[in-house]
């Protein structure tokens, strides 16, 4: 009785493992898909902000009250 039990848990275990490992490979494979996508928007995101709070400054309207 004590080898099945220890048989289903390993199998538990395995099927966590397998699981894990897949969504893993899912993982990377969309970082490599979307990566430069998603880069590209976070640095023109970046440089807008900069830009309004450079211009903000500028124009005396960003200063802390």
């Amino acid at each position: 009785m004590k080898k099945i039990l220890k048989r289903k848990k390993g199998q538990g275990m395995t099927e966590y493992i397998l699981i894990i490992a897949l969504i893993a490979i899912l993982v990377i494979a969309g970082v490599k898909f979307f990566g430069r996508t998603v880069k590209d928007g976070f640095d023109s995101a970046g440089k807008t902000v900069k830009n309004e709070v450079a211009g903000g400054i500028q124009s005396g309207t960003g200063q802390a009250q």
